[in-house]
């Protein structure tokens, strides 16, 4: 999908890729390469999701020039950087949204590949790599929710870290080691600055293994199909899905501003500017909005053990997904029963992470544990039968057929009489 017949016009380019062929490379996997040329704009969220990370990777850097990785010093170094540094501020609140701005993009990135069936073959290793790279980042946004060293940092690291406890013979001594002692301390903070300077780089080797494993069968597309040989259904990715993607991108750069500069604390908890105390519990104790869908479902179980299985498995059942959606047909466009309980799954995310959000208790409690169900047998029950039961539509031949039908009654009658190719 990424052959080349770039050759560097410039002398130093021939010499150059002669020995080293980015210049080629570059050219097969991005210049050139071939793009379905039916992508709508639910495509442009990879693209977004690059920029996040970079985004994050270097005002996070940035951010540990001036960071104090200490419990005693850690809030005042925070402080430190929003008032003292030049434009502290400024790339904090970009750091801080950005980790929300990077998990709405890829919420929508996996809900677009669950309408579109772009998990399923031959595309399930892009998939598991992409889960893989979803797991590393709630790790390391977890772990950077702890350093500013608020209440709600100390105290969400005390309830998370201790769910590790209830592993049967491992856990107490897996939980130690995440403390580096016998509580959350100053050893558990430079243990996740650590990780969490750390982490972003793990993600950033996948993520080039992720785009690596899409480029061996292509993309999907709206229609999921494969596409023709003869390249009729592409166009080159330059300029075509780039110039697609960088409106799209400039779109979600004015959402991402508009949280920056006129509502940076929004998205956070007010009792996490005020710092940690570990003699005094908040009332309420939730972690960041893009996590609470987990957290309900571990809230919604009255064992521990049992809560924290239920947890990791909604999470983990996410890499079995191309074995358990058993239809042939990629594209809920062509699926009528399965989009139907697409949007319940879509539902059902909402009113967990909105349960997440709220008291565990009374209705909040039952909600909870409903949707938790749903979660669960949505992947384990529905997606398999519907396989063997849903009656789909028929599906085109090719990306072009809709258009060309749906197109004028004498451009129709010309493809009928083959006048047109």
């Amino acid at each position: 999908m990424s052959e080349t017949n770039y050759k560097p016009t410039s002398a130093f380019g021939k010499w150059f890729d002669e020995r080293l062929p980015l210049l080629t490379l570059f050219n097969g996997h991005l210049m050139q390469y071939p793009t379905p040329k039916n992508l709508n704009y639910w495509w442009t969220f990879g693209g977004i999701l690059t920029f996040c990370l970079i985004t994050q990777i270097i005002t996070g850097i940035v951010l540990a020039m001036h960071y104090t990785a200490h419990a005693n010093l850690a809030f005042s170094s925070v402080e430190h950087i929003m008032r003292d540094v030049n434009y502290g501020w400024l790339i904090r609140y970009i750091h801080a949204n950005g980790a929300s701005m990077f998990f709405l993009a890829v919420y929508i990135h996996i809900f677009r590949a669950l309408f579109y069936g772009s998990y399923k073959s031959p595309r399930e290793v892009i998939w598991i790599l992409g889960i893989l790279i979803y797991i590393l980042m709630m790790a390391a946004a977890f772990m950077g929710y702890v350093l500013p060293w608020g209440q709600m940092s100390f105290w969400g690291a005390t309830v998370i870290t201790n769910l590790f406890s209830a592993i049967p013979l491992i856990g107490e001594s897996v939980t130690q080691w995440l403390w580096g002692g016998y509580s959350v301390d100053n050893p558990t903070l430079t243990r996740f600055f650590s990780l969490h300077y750390l982490i972003p780089f793990l993600i950033l080797g996948l993520v080039v293994l992720h785009i690596w494993a899409l480029h061996v069968p292509g993309n999907n597309n709206p229609i999921g199909i494969d596409l023709k040989k003869d390249g009729t259904d592409t166009v080159p990715f330059h300029p075509y899905i780039v110039i697609k993607d960088l409106f799209a991108l400039i779109i979600f750069m004015i959402v991402f501003a508009g949280f920056v500069f006129y509502a940076p604390n929004v998205l956070g908890h007010s009792d996490n500017y005020i710092q940690a105390d570990p003699l005094v519990t908040p009332a309420h104790i939730v972690p960041e909005w893009y996590l609470l869908p987990f957290y309900a479902i571990l809230r919604s179980v009255p064992d521990k053990l049992g809560g924290v299985v239920l947890m990791f498995g909604a999470i983990f059942i996410l890499l079995a997904l191309p074995w358990l959606d058993t239809s042939k047909v990629r594209s809920a466009i062509f699926r009528p029963i399965y989009k139907q309980f697409f949007w319940l799954l879509v539902l059902d995310v909402l009113v967990l992470g909105y349960m997440g959000a709220m008291p565990a208790e009374g209705i909040y409690l039952l909600i909870s544990r409903v949707a938790t169900i749903y979660y669960f047998t949505h992947f384990i029950i529905i997606m398999p039968l519907l396989g063997y039961m849903e009656k789909t539509k028929p599906v085109p031949m090719s990306i072009a057929e809709p258009i060309i039908s749906s197109g004028s009654g004498n451009f129709a009658a010309a493809k009928k009489d083959k006048t047109i190719s």
